[in-house]
């Protein structure tokens, strides 16, 4: 009986835990838009001078919060991002932005400093949110033992992540499109081991939503691509010195080549 009251006695125990939690986020929102901004920002139609001039930056934290996100971390991705910019034809140059230059509710003005420093047109930011959630389980009753807590993975660990890219053209102050990157991870650990599951969590999720990022920009460069073609009433296009369109040869292009291709056959036969 005395065992039986133990037993009940530490099931009610672990149903009582408090689950713990943590958060850390970037907000391209708190940035461009602070709270103690006065005026409001009104999109014009985007100018875009082809090829563009592409600036890349990561959201600073917002004011008092530690970064979470070593600037290692921060740099990799950026190139990433980079490569896949380059890629393209209508993107002329890329410069990655260091988060030094980018102040806390710095808004849309920091944006002109940057665009007259570093020559840009367009800037992508990118931002970070991470939550954690931690709860113990049935299994957290063998922590009454020294050696359940060495061994017991009883620690339930979800680690959601989300790294997002919004493109701005900065002139017209419009947003051209979004990429996002989620990651979701769940892991067990014992109370020992906790803190040191818990960093590893959050970097395999960093570099996750990375991963899925890198293809969400992918797509989404494409269909921006297509979309200024489809719709040139809501972009004002001006071609730069030396630039005649960008992308794979159309059919406009392709049949002129195979005709010209044709008369130089036929004026090889006639000679």
């Amino acid at each position: 009986m005395k065992w039986l009251i133990y037993l009940l006695a530490a099931i009610m125990l672990a149903g009582c835990m408090v689950n713990r939690s943590s958060h850390h986020s970037t907000s391209v929102v708190q940035y461009l838009f602070p709270d103690d901004q006065n005026h409001k920002e009104t999109p014009t139609t985007p100018v875009l001078h082809l090829p563009l001039r592409v600036g890349v930056a990561f959201v600073p934290e917002s004011r008092g919060m530690p970064g979470v996100i070593p600037e290692e971390r921060k740099l990799r991705l950026l190139r990433k991002v980079k490569a896949h910019f380059a890629q393209y034809r209508f993107v002329h140059d890329i410069q990655i932005i260091p988060s030094a230059y980018l102040r806390p509710g710095g808004s849309f003005a920091n944006l002109d400093q940057l665009a007259t420093m570093f020559g840009i047109d367009v800037i992508a930011l990118v931002s970070y949110d991470q939550s954690r959630f931690t709860g113990e389980g049935a299994a957290s009753i063998s922590y009454w033992t020294i050696l359940g807590a060495y061994i017991v993975p009883g620690e339930k660990n979800d680690t959601h992540t989300m790294v997002d890219t919004v493109v701005y053209d900065i002139a017209s102050r419009s947003l051209l499109f979004r990429a996002p990157g989620i990651s979701h991870i769940h892991s067990h650990a014992t109370p020992v081991n906790l803190e040191e599951q818990l960093r590893k969590d959050a970097q395999q999720g960093f570099d996750e939503a990375s991963a899925d990022l890198i293809r969400s920009l992918d797509r989404e460069l494409a269909a921006f691509r297509e979309r200024v073609k489809q719709h040139p009433e809501q972009y004002h296009i001006e071609e730069r010195a030396g630039y005649h369109g960008g992308g794979a040869m159309g059919w406009p292009e392709l049949l002129l080549m195979l005709s010209g291709f044709a008369l130089l056959l036929m004026r090889r036969r006639w000679y």
